[in-house]
């Protein structure tokens, strides 16, 4: 590991915006590398590149410097695969094996009780995205409502790919603060 990956991992344990950025920026293909690797497909790849970033980050205060920083990226980014194949586990259907049947699946079609809870739930969250930044809430629109790939969002604000998920990354953080302290 270099001087000046020690430094930025110093600077981000202070928080600087510039250190985690430049992390991001040194380590984002390995990582993606290593789970496209793990899932053959470049969605879940790439979100669970953005999570195991998102994790180190906030948890940054926590690395032992005696080991390599990728080798801790990549173990939390190994542990969260192995969360995603264990929560994709416990969503399927298990067979019955005696005539190979699936069992009796009731009506997952929502209740209009259950419409009118998500309606307002969306409401909320609407609410504590307008408390956000300008372009914080561009990027939170455009990637979970209109459903934007990260290069498509690139493309359409004119930035790079990178900073783009920075921003991503900072703004779901920053809406997750929001949240908990309502």
């Amino acid at each position: 590991m270099t001087q000046d990956i020690r430094d930025h991992i110093t600077n981000a344990k202070h928080k600087k915006q510039a250190a985690f950025k430049a992390l991001l920026n040194y380590y984002w293909n390995d990582i993606y590398a290593f789970q496209l690797s793990k899932t053959k497909n470049e969605n879940s790849a790439e979100d669970i590149t953005i999570q195991t970033f998102s994790k180190a980050f906030d948890k940054i205060a926590q690395y032992n410097e005696a080991y390599n920083f990728k080798t801790w990226l990549l173990s939390i980014s190994s542990n969260l695969h192995i969360d995603e194949l264990r929560k994709n586990k416990r969503d399927t259907i298990p067979l019955d094996e005696a005539n190979h049947k699936a069992y009796d699946i009731s009506d997952s079609a929502p209740s209009p009780e259950d419409k009118l809870i998500i309606e307002q739930n969306l409401e909320q969250l609407l609410l504590y995205i307008k408390q956000l930044k300008p372009h914080y809430q561009k990027v939170i629109h455009l990637r979970y409502f209109q459903e934007m790939s990260y290069k498509e969002i690139a493309n359409e604000l004119e930035e790079p790919l990178n900073n783009i998920k920075v921003k991503l990354l900072r703004a779901k953080k920053l809406l997750s603060e929001i949240i908990k302290n309502s």
